[in-house]
């Protein structure tokens, strides 16, 4: 599994600005993604075991999860994959004159691929409701960033495509949710696209059995330590008098008790049966479809 710990300001931030009604698309890296756009941790839970309760009925795994009822496009294991998708999710909202938005979530990684910049191109030429999220993390892969990518902030590629282009601290829940508000906002108005790069970092490996030989312990610690979004939050609030520390614990707490409740949810749920294993895999009707 590819772990979004160290993330978490970005898909909060941005999908705090989001309605029920509007478009995602995500990632390889997607949990945070999902958790925030369906707030239904049992359902994405029972997806990572491969259970029939899960978002795709266990077909998904860690690496597809998707809701299409909360307008959840899909996670994708293809590095920059999700991209074109986001561009027909705007697409369909313009033709079918919502006001919708879509958000397309992707990594430093994905901004190399021929994906991102067709889409880019596509969506300000056909003028989209949509928002090109970059989650920076400054690993694709084991590779960093400065040795993959021909500038050192990916935002700036927004002007080669005539729309908006901004880079922020992507652990700052605050400045997070002022560029997307922005953007969000554009798009709602439709003004077209945007691009926001979210520079993060991810706490643990590309994947849960990486070596991680690529990086030091120390500049994970030192991430860990004094950068963590969550903690910076906190800080912030208290400093301010917003909140106390007791009513932070008791959120803590409970967020917590209901990731409890999701494990036991899944490790209740059925496994899916074998008769049904072609299901949902093919699709039928039409010449297409035989």
């Amino acid at each position: 599994m590819h772990l979004y710990t160290g993330e978490e300001a970005v898909a909060a931030s941005v999908m705090a600005l989001l309605s029920v009604d509007d478009y995602i698309t995500s990632t390889h890296r997607g949990h945070g993604h999902g958790i925030a756009k369906s707030n239904d941790l049992n359902r994405a839970m029972a997806e990572l075991m491969g259970k029939e309760t899960g978002f795709c009925k266990g077909r998904g795994g860690s690496m597809h999860i998707a809701d299409l009822a909360k307008g959840h496009l899909g996670a994708n294991a293809i590095v920059g994959g999700g991209l074109p998708i986001a561009v027909g999710g705007a697409l369909a909202a313009k033709m079918k004159g919502t006001d919708r938005v879509c958000v397309a979530f992707f990594g430093d990684g994905a901004s190399n691929q021929g994906t991102f910049h067709e889409s880019l191109n596509l969506a300000s030429v056909w003028k989209l409701p949509i928002v090109f999220v970059c989650e920076n993390n400054g690993f694709g892969i084991s590779v960093p960033v400065r040795q993959s990518t021909s500038v050192p902030d990916i935002s700036v590629r927004a002007a080669g495509y005539g729309m908006p282009g901004a880079s922020v601290d992507g652990n700052d829940v605050l400045a997070v949710i002022a560029a997307a508000r922005t953007a969000i906002d554009r798009a709602r108005r439709k003004e077209g696209p945007s691009l926001i790069e979210c520079k993060t970092y991810r706490w643990r490996g590309h994947w849960t059995g990486d070596p991680e030989v690529y990086r030091s312990r120390e500049e994970v610690a030192d991430w860990m330590a004094n950068k963590d979004p969550i903690k910076r939050l906190r800080g912030y609030l208290i400093e301010r008098g917003m909140v106390s520390e007791t009513e932070l614990e008791a959120i803590a707490a409970g967020a917590e008790a209901e990731v409890a409740r999701a494990i036991e949810f899944a490790l209740a749920s059925p496994e899916p049966d074998p008769a049904t294993v072609m299901d949902d895999v093919f699709c039928e009707g039409g010449e297409a479809g035989k």
